[in-house]
């Protein structure tokens, strides 16, 4: 198929796995849930985008997809795009920390290689062997590219599926590199990994095809509505709405007081409105959005200012008037255009 005269909109998701069901339960909590019937089905579609198709691949597939053009977005790990993408100019990444999938490519030796614990010791153990280090991975562009530039210049990549953690014990590799995300399986394996090896952080990214971007308009739309749902429900993540009632003079008297505590300030200020009371007073009730992350140190200053009746609620979506990385990437866009 002629991928530039095609008119359905492909988004890729993971098939199978963790990073399937995070994917799935992202978009779902972003508004965007996928309607698929049966678990065994590979093409689905999400009813608030019925303009976009949902095709379910390998995360390592997905990468491959969007560069040829064959779907136009696709959610899968940032290592996947940093190994198979190879720095294709046709893959475009839209968001790159999606906030799921976390772990971190990296070299990694047995327990029983002695006083092998950082890249410079496991290259004084290689160069003192007359055979090639020899390494298991599923990532040997990342992995050569890493050796290369630490200065190893005799060894071996070794292709391997399934799990690598096996490889040294029966004399396949020397060492491994691989993903990483508790550790628990290197202990239980007596693995470890080296202390500055790590070759790449990942996590799940959103992914596009930059020529069905410039080409085709529909496509563009499509982009931007989800880099608006999904941006602002990831910020709205972040945070928690905070509402009180607080006795004061006037709003400008409160505001006053909040705007010198930088946890009560808000987006771009609190919002204080009159509260109708039966017994009278001047009682306002302020409205605030705070970081989770310092949601205490909210509530004791509101009370140290006579807050008192706080209320906390989740927070779905923060919008933006537009999204950081929907700019980014339209200046990616034309940036290249200017390029050729």
């Amino acid at each position: 198929m002629d991928n530039d005269n095609r008119t359905e909109i492909r988004l890729a998701l993971p098939s199978k796995g963790r990073l399937a069901d995070e994917a799935m339960a992202l978009l779902e909590r972003a508004g965007l849930p996928v309607y698929k019937p049966n678990p065994r089905q590979l093409k689905a579609h999400i009813p608030a985008m019925p303009e976009l198709t949902v095709m379910f691949q390998r995360a390592g597939d997905i990468v491959l997809s969007v560069r040829d053009g064959i779907v136009d977005f696709g959610i899968t790990g940032w290592d996947m795009v940093a190994e198979r993408g190879g720095g294709s100019p046709s893959i475009l990444p839209m968001h790159r920390a999606l906030g799921f999938g976390h772990c971190t490519l990296n070299l990694i030796v047995p327990e029983s290689m002695e006083g092998v614990y950082r890249v410079s010791d496991l290259k004084n153990w290689a160069q003192g062997r007359p055979a090639p280090l020899r390494v298991a991975t599923k990532f040997p562009n990342l992995t050569g590219e890493f050796l290369r530039r630490h200065g190893f210049d005799a060894f071996r990549l070794i292709a391997a599926e399934g799990a690598l953690e096996i490889a040294p014990t029966i004399g396949y590799a020397d060492i491994i590199s691989d993903l990483v995300s508790t550790g628990a399986t290197l202990r239980e394996n007596r693995l470890r990994a080296l202390e500055d090896g790590e070759i790449l952080a990942s996590q799940a990214c959103l992914i596009a095809n930059r020529e069905r971007l410039r080409r085709n308009p529909a496509v563009l739309a499509v982009a931007k509505q989800l880099l608006e749902l999904i941006v602002a429900h990831l910020r709205a993540a972040e945070n928690t709405a905070v509402f009180a009632n607080i006795r004061g003079s006037s709003p400008e008297e409160i505001a006053s007081k909040m705007l010198t505590r930088p946890t009560l300030a808000g987006l771009q200020g609190p919002t204080i409105s009159p509260v109708i009371t039966q017994s009278g007073g001047n009682w306002f009730a302020v409205h605030i959005i705070v970081p989770k992350s310092r949601l205490q140190q909210a509530i004791a200053e509101l009370r140290s200012i006579g807050g008192s009746g706080v209320v906390v609620t989740p927070v779905t979506y923060i919008f933006e008037e537009e999204p950081l990385e929907y700019r980014q990437m339209l200046a990616a866009l034309q940036n290249s255009e200017k390029e050729e």
